[in-house]
């Protein structure tokens, strides 16, 4: 599909831009930080002594479930540092970012400032967006087709497989992490790598020796499960499903980012639970604008995208779901 994009295209963004940073949506939000790394990381905290004071209990099992949740709302804050959401200079992200990602979390943060800002320079990109690139999932009828043996049988059937898949994403998020150590540039090589090994070997230890091998196998595999899952399910509804574009398609950046991606709609509860991922295309246009600010922006860029005649994509959570689902079935339907 070739989408082409209407006069006056290299002006709007900029009109855009200057109205949402004349209404304030750009500055930073210290206090609402302030809070929200402050509560984070004590129910962080909380949660991993309340894992070496139940001990040797089959309850650690119900108790991965919360630290499964907390776990991803430190990664949102990751997320945030590694847009400087939070601090205004680079030091200071960097070290917010290593400290959610790469010490809290076990999630690299030169792996994922890599592989998210390509996402965002070209968002769903069939070339330029890892985020759309073949792998245990295909996203275009030539990705499947150039499947083979086990993957071709996973495309085939992707949509069904689909959640099972994320169950494994956080166990993929970490060998990733790891992998980059050696794969991916980045400024502070040493420091990541040694920051993921004091996670691991924390991680290990208080699971170890707060519970026999088995309830912490158990526990592990319901915490990471959970935790990918979470992931997954957080950033799954923002772009699948949405066009894919080709080297052919001629567009700027304010159609780039908005037709490429989905608001989902939601009070206060979803703004909390997906990180503020929800305003996706608000935050594909400013991505350094505070998550707090979003929900603000977002009737600006609706109004602005409207008077263009420009698609503004927005659905519920659950249906947003069911976009992805069928598109991953539609693309494994040549297989079959």
């Amino acid at each position: 599909m070739t989408i082409s994009a209407p006069a006056q295209r290299g002006s709007d963004y900029s009109r855009l831009s200057k109205t949402v940073a004349a209404a304030g949506l750009l500055d930073r939000r210290p206090g609402y930080y302030a809070v929200k790394i402050g509560s984070t990381v004590a129910l962080f905290a909380a949660g991993w002594v309340a894992v070496a004071l139940l001990g040797d209990s089959w309850w650690q099992a119900a108790l991965a479930v919360p630290l499964a949740i907390v776990c991803t709302q430190m990664s949102f804050l990751g997320h945030d540092a590694g847009h400087r959401q939070i601090a205004r200079t680079r030091r200071g992200a960097v070290t917010l970012g290593l400290l959610h990602g790469n010490l809290a979390t076990g999630l690299g943060y030169g792996w994922w400032m890599d592989k998210h800002t390509r996402h965002h320079a070209n968002p769903n990109h069939e070339d330029e967006d890892p985020d759309v690139g073949a792998g245990a999932l295909v996203w275009t009828h030539e990705q499947a087709l150039e499947t083979r043996g086990v993957q071709r049988w996973m495309a085939r059937r992707q949509a069904y497989l689909f959640f099972p898949l994320l169950l494994l994403e956080g166990f993929n998020l970490h060998w990733a992490s790891i992998r980059s150590i050696r794969d991916t540039p980045m400024r502070h090589r040493a420091l990541e790598a040694v920051l993921l090994a004091v996670h691991t070997v924390g991680y290990l230890t208080i699971v170890l020796t707060s519970m026999s091998p088995v309830k912490a196998l158990v526990f592990v595999l319901i915490h990471q499960g959970l935790w990918g899952l979470y992931m997954g399910l957080s950033f799954a509804p923002n772009h699948k499903g949405m066009p894919i574009l080709t080297a052919a398609d001629d567009l700027d950046y304010l159609r780039k980012q908005v037709l490429t991606s989905r608001n989902v709609r939601g009070g206060v509860f979803t703004d909390l639970a997906l990180g503020g991922l929800n305003y996706q295309i608000e935050h594909h246009l400013f991505p350094s604008m505070p998550r707090a600010n979003l929900r603000r922006a977002q009737p600006i860029v609706r109004a602005f995208c409207e008077d263009l005649g420009l698609g503004y994509e927005e659905t519920g959570l659950v249906r947003s779901y069911g976009y992805a689902l069928r598109h991953l079935h539609e693309v494994g339907a040549p297989l079959r």
